[in-house]
């Protein structure tokens, strides 16, 4: 998984010109909720792994990103390509259901 830190250029160019979708987890360090969706999120990177690129934006020190996407209440998990969102979730969700939102929402 990426940190934010390390995105290439920006995180516009990132989640339009990525060739796989981007699975974006919006959180917080103080965030109970977003410590419990983390390792998700994780195994989730690990098992899509080659179908979509997983990165962490940390709303606190990003916090233009949070206004821009509209990110009031965390987690929020969003999935882009090509610059669409193709998902948005908030809260925390466990691991099947995620997944479940996941795949519905996967370009083939």
């Amino acid at each position: 998984m990426m940190n934010s830190d390390v995105l290439p250029g920006s995180f516009e160019k990132l989640i339009t010109e990525s060739d796989m979708p981007v699975l974006v987890d919006f959180w917080a360090e103080w965030c109970g909720a977003c410590r419990m969706v983390s390792p998700v999120i994780q195994r989730i990177a690990g098992e899509f792994k080659g179908r979509l690129l997983a990165v962490k934006v940390n709303v606190d020190q990003k916090q233009h990103l949070a206004a821009k996407y509209q990110t009031t209440s965390i987690p929020t998990i969003m999935m882009f390509y090509k610059g669409d969102v193709l998902m948005r979730l908030t809260g925390a969700y466990p691991y099947d259901a995620l997944k479940t939102e996941i795949l519905k929402h996967l370009p083939v």
